[in-house]
């Protein structure tokens, strides 16, 4: 299948046409249902998109993603999809309204192919928490994805799409993307609007995305990118290109290997692919440094006091008043909250809201959320002080390569724990991204990750494109 780049080309000739494009990619979403890796296709709603895309190129309309297909996560709003969240709660949810990234890629003329599946409000690592069922990941149908963007990971992985959109709120575009061996990248907080996606966590949310090389997630991030006035949270910087250092020198670049994400409990082979991509980059002209991040065993229990707070006091308007699902039989007002949050929700999601509930409870706030929001601030001051050593971090995505389905799922802390290398970015709100590096000894993918400075997107994808220039990871399909 073709790379973004390839697809602009085409179009931009004439060798193809957006309805053709669309066609192809939707007779292979059908073919492969059983990946379950979407929740909602509308063919006929995606062909009149590409219909008009080709009516405005033959007008002389010369945006150049007119007519590109694509895939949304099912947490961005768009007007007139059903916007489940992969939950039971929003099962009957049609938006009324598009997110400010919906309305970008609209604007910038992509054809939307579907939503594609994930953990119920974005709260998983294995996407085994959808409602709508386990996503298979395409080079072992007996492993997970990842999660929570499994869903799309896997669509473009198993080329049913050319990219997509993701979230990352602990790692959710990076280890899907590590575990399916495609290219994931999650900026710094704030870069990508947050307006109309449902939150999760909402100092920890970021929207991004999930393609095959760097080269086309740096083109969907130029779509997503830029200054929200709807979100509060949204940064206000001068407008940027994210292709501008495709093309650097590597040469004298700085990359700090922390040898706290080297230690004890990673995989040998994870190990070793990501040892061989080290190798690539000092041939490239990188420079090794050796690094330590200290307070890295503080960040699961970090994140897992302060995500579960912020999504307890989120999923709070989910009661069954305004909107979405409703319990059918109830005594009372009360009741009908109990029965609908009862009937609505899975159980991962009950978890994180009772922790959250009980972490922010009187007599125990101070306790456990404020010292966690202490524990981020040292965590971030820890990422600051090696960057004065090092341009860019390297380091594994997940302890090791994806695990079969249902094998931790009855131990919520087992996969919690497999977040390690992925949360203190978010805590932080720093830029990184996931490249493919190779395979386990399992034959599953391994993905490295490369964290930046704040703002440091652009030559983080730079050096991902250098890389995917001498090695051909990236190409890599499974055989489906």
């Amino acid at each position: 299948m073709l790379t973004i780049k390839q697809i602009i080309d085409q179009l931009a000739s004439g060798e193809t046409t957006a309805v053709a494009l669309a066609t192809q990619y939707l007779d292979r979403i059908a073919a492969h249902q059983h990946l379950n890796a979407f929740i909602t296709v509308d063919r006929e709603k995606s062909l009149a998109q590409a219909a008009a895309a080709d009516a405005a190129r033959a007008a002389g309309d010369t945006r150049p993603l007119l007519g590109v297909p694509f895939a949304h996560k099912d947490i961005f709003c768009a007007e007139g999809w059903k916007t489940s969240c992969g939950s039971k709660m929003l099962d009957n949810f049609i938006a009324p309204y598009s997110s400010n990234v919906v309305e970008r890629c609209d604007a910038a003329g992509l054809v939307t192919l579907g939503r594609t599946n994930m953990d119920e409000f974005a709260m998983g690592s294995s996407n085994e928490n959808s409602f709508y069922g386990a996503v298979k990941n395409p080079w072992d149908l007996t492993a997970v994805p990842g999660g929570s963007s499994g869903g799309s990971a896997a669509a473009v992985a198993a080329r049913l799409v050319p990219m997509a959109t993701g979230t990352d709120t602990g790692g959710s575009i990076r280890q899907p993307a590590a575990f399916c061996g495609i290219t994931g990248i999650k900026p710094t907080y704030g870069t990508v609007s947050r307006f109309g996606m449902i939150a999760y966590a909402s100092s920890l949310d970021q929207g991004g995305a999930m393609a095959q090389t760097a080269e086309d997630c740096a083109i969907l991030l130029n779509v997503m990118a830029g200054f929200d006035e709807r979100d509060s949270t949204s940064l206000q910087q001068a407008s940027e290109d994210y292709t501008r250092d495709l093309n650097q020198s590597l040469a004298g670049l700085k990359i700090g290997l922390p040898r706290e994400y080297f230690a004890d409990g990673l995989a040998d082979d994870v190990r070793a692919a990501i040892g061989a991509a080290v190798a690539e980059f000092k041939k490239l002209g990188a420079i090794i440094v050796d690094v330590s991040l200290p307070n890295t065993k503080m960040a699961i229990p970090a994140y897992y006091v302060i995500a579960p707070a912020e999504a307890s006091t989120n999923l709070s308007r989910f009661d069954g008043v305004r909107y979405g699902h409703r319990a059918a039989d109830y005594n009372g007002l009360n009741d009908m909250y109990e029965k609908t949050r009862a009937e609505g929700f899975g159980d991962e999601v009950k978890r994180r809201i009772l922790t959250g509930a009980y972490v922010l409870s009187h007599g125990y706030y101070d306790a456990y959320y404020l010292q966690a929001q202490k524990i981020r601030r040292m965590i971030a001051n820890d990422f600051q002080a090696v960057f004065k050593e090092c341009d860019v971090l390297f380091s594994p995505v997940s302890p090791s390569t994806a695990w079969n389905l249902g094998e931790k799922t009855a131990d919520p802390v087992a996969m919690y724990l497999e977040d390690i290398y992925t949360l203190g970015v978010n805590l932080a709100g720093l830029p990184a991204m996931s490249v493919p590096v190779g395979f386990g000894s399992n034959g599953r993918p391994v993905g490295m990750q490369i964290i930046g400075n704040y703002a440091g997107e652009s030559r983080m994808l730079g050096m991902a494109h250098q890389y995917q220039q001498v090695t051909d990871w990236h190409t890599k399909a499974p055989a489906l």
